[in-house]
């Protein structure tokens, strides 16, 4: 009788431990004073906007805000890979991805210049494209002296990326 009661309990172990909780998604500071959040309708298919996207090394090419890219891990994004990378003034910015759900979602983020940022990129595909939204999150000293100008350059800078990254993708249509 114990060991029909111990190997029940091997199975219920067993059980539980296959069942596989997935990780919670990570988000923006929602209590950070600088929050934008912006979506973009791309009629191109999903598959290509999120390698420009994903392809980091390539985003000089077609953001011509970002001046420089450097890959610090080889191959695809994934949670730990990081590239240092320069933008509207902005040098040297470290980011690294949090999260990944490869051709849906990717999180990154990191510190420049004071501010900490995360950055949330979501990809829903439609019958004809795919809506990408972003949102974005800056905590720090700077963003608490310059509230009102650096929320205007986050709106500004995100804006401009969703529609070069439009652009871009639906080319070659």
């Amino acid at each position: 009788m114990l060991s029909l009661v111990h190997a029940a309990s091997g199975l219920l172990a067993a059980a539980i431990g296959a069942v596989h909780v997935a990780p919670q998604p990570v988000t923006i500071d929602e209590t950070a004073p600088v929050i934008t959040r912006d979506a973009i309708v791309i009629h191109a298919p999903a598959p290509r906007v999120w390698r420009l996207q994903t392809d980091v090394e390539g985003w000089p090419t077609w953001q011509p805000g970002v001046s420089s890219v450097v890959k610090k891990t080889e191959g695809a994004l994934r949670p730990g890979s990081s590239w240092v990378w320069s933008t509207e003034g902005l040098e040297n910015i470290t980011s690294t991805v949090q999260q990944v759900e490869h051709g849906r979602r990717i999180v990154w983020g990191g510190p420049a210049a004071g501010i900490t940022a995360v950055h949330v990129w979501t990809f829903e595909p439609t019958e004809d494209g795919v809506v990408v939204r972003t949102e974005e999150s800056w905590t720090g000293e700077p963003v608490d002296a310059h509230t009102a100008y650096l929320q205007e350059a986050l709106d500004a800078s995100l804006d401009d990326w969703l529609h070069h990254l439009k652009h871009r993708a639906e080319q070659g249509r």
